[in-house]
């Protein structure tokens, strides 16, 4: 099957959108092949917000309109808990209320951005898709990340060479409560290092210090950079530590 076989069978779909590549580009498919497509970003304690200005700026380059469902992921005991099956019961979560809101606006079909490259038995939540009976497009059609990335590219997406961003949730370790407050430092902590021009790295959470994990190649320039580290994070944290293991 083709993306283009898909959208012609299902011209009504509901896009749970999150701003980053595989999405994106499962948008502009679904514009460029005439469906009547509505992206749903589901805004959560997990989302960073350049994330949702990302998705913004990607509905307004292709003049479609984006729904934004605000949803307390905390409320859920077995998401704040942070079980190894996290995953599962945020998918969950966030899925049920999407689907919830795009039927009720008329949309029969729930698709999201899974891709060809995503290994269902390392990503629980896959098991939630499935329950909610949410489409995957990109993997049914077998288009891996790297062949997103090439036709974003040569569509002209700015999210063509994004890097991936796993949610904020999985920056503290398995076991530990989740809470919006150590959530948002968190966010704060990376804003930090993503305005001195630090990407694709992560700050985790270990042994309530922040540890921060980039690219073998900016490692030096994190050492360079020590005491503007220390100035954005200190506050944040009562100790900021460098993994000198590559992310």
């Amino acid at each position: 099957m083709t993306l283009q076989e898909f959208f012609r069978e299902n011209p009504l779909v509901a896009l749970g959108f999150s701003g980053g590549a595989d999405s994106a580009y499962l948008l502009w498919e679904a514009v460029n092949n005439g469906a009547q497509v509505r992206p749903y970003y589901v805004n959560s304690q997990f989302q960073p917000e350049f994330e949702l200005r990302d998705a913004r700026r990607l509905c307004e380059e292709l003049s479609v309109e984006l729904a934004v469902i605000p949803l307390d992921v905390l409320g859920s005991p077995k998401v704040r808990e942070n079980p190894p099956d996290r995953c599962y019961h945020c998918k969950r979560a966030i899925f049920g209320a999407l689907r919830e809101r795009a039927l009720s606006e008329g949309f029969p079909v729930l698709i999201d951005g899974t891709n060809a490259s995503d290994d269902a038995g390392d990503r629980p939540g896959m098991r939630a898709l499935g329950e909610l009976s949410v489409r995957s497009p990109l993997r049914e059609c077998g288009i891996s990340k790297e062949e997103v990335r090439e036709r974003s590219r040569a569509a002209g997406l700015f999210t063509w060479d994004k890097p991936a961003y796993a949610c904020l949730a999985t920056r503290v370790p398995g076991g530990e409560p989740l809470e919006a407050g150590l959530l948002e430092r968190i966010e704060r902590a990376e804003d930090c290092l993503f305005s001195l021009g630090f990407t694709d790295f992560r700050v985790r959470v270990f042994g309530g210090g922040a540890r921060l994990q980039v690219p073998e190649g900016q490692l030096a320039r994190a050492v360079e950079r020590r005491r503007e580290i220390l100035a954005g994070l200190g506050g944040l944290f009562p100790a900021v530590m460098l993994d000198l293991r590559e992310r």
